[in-house]
């Protein structure tokens, strides 16, 4: 696969179908694998701890989750077919897991959440198999690594932590879980539960969700301004080939 290098980030330049039919080859060859969907912050955050660079450059896929890396592939001439929201690429990739009975267990968000989450895709896709649930409100790991083998494991995990603690549960504990592909996808198990909407689709075509999101939560200005600030290193990369 080619890739786009973001600020050190090696992005896969796939499209959504593309990662989904790559994530279904790796579920039916029981090839064990993650997947992280980066967004600007997560990029600011792989720049500030190596071992959280580390984890995300050795997914198995590295998808462009936020408008503001497509504008970075634009500024820094690197080849992004487009954006591949973490939370379309999960329910495309139900929608494939369905049509062949595969196992998914959800882990994260709070209490009830995964559950209600789990009813809500099982209905949506006839033929998906919830393989359980566990909320993100734990202090053992080892209890949740238990819990999925324990449900008689998966094809795949979602694990919605947020990120660093996601990709950092999923690497150290990857080899013990009996599961396929692990993918880090935040808060996407509130929007399946019917718990947070996400924005309208107009919206999302052009882009503005981060706009939307902040029209709704004006709390998220700081969040907001780290994209401007971001934009402005990658400008600076191009310019002066600074990495920070």
């Amino acid at each position: 696969m080619k890739t786009a290098s973001i600020l050190g980030v090696q992005f896969h330049a796939v499209t959504k179908k593309q990662a989904v039919e790559l994530a279904m080859s790796k579920l039916r060859a029981r090839q064990k694998g993650y997947v992280v969907t980066p967004n600007p912050e997560i990029v600011d955050l792989c720049r500030r701890d190596s071992e959280f660079m580390g984890i995300v450059n050795h997914a198995a896929l590295v998808l462009p989750d936020g408008i503001g890396i497509i504008y970075a592939a634009k500024i820094l001439g690197e080849g992004l077919p487009g954006r591949v929201p973490g939370i379309e690429f999960a329910e495309e990739l139900c929608a494939a897991m369905a049509k062949e009975n595969m196992r998914l267990f959800l882990l994260g968000a709070k209490p009830g959440i995964a559950e209600k989450a789990g009813a809500n895709l099982c209905a949506k896709f006839p033929g998906l198999v919830l393989a359980g649930t566990h909320d993100g409100y734990f202090k053992d790991t080892q209890q949740v690594v238990d819990a999925i083998n324990a449900a008689g494991g998966a094809d795949a995990v979602f694990v919605c932590l947020g990120a660093p603690k996601q990709e950092k549960f999923i690497a150290a504990n990857i080899d013990d879980i009996h599961g396929t592909l692990f993918c880090g996808l935040g808060g996407s198990l509130d929007v399946f539960a019917g718990v947070s909407r996400r924005a309208p689709d107009i919206f999302i075509k052009l882009g503005l969700e981060w706009f939307y999101r902040l029209l709704k939560q004006p709390s998220r200005i700081g969040r907001m301004m780290k994209l401007p600030k971001f934009l402005l290193v990658v400008i600076g990369e191009r310019l002066f080939g600074k990495k920070g």
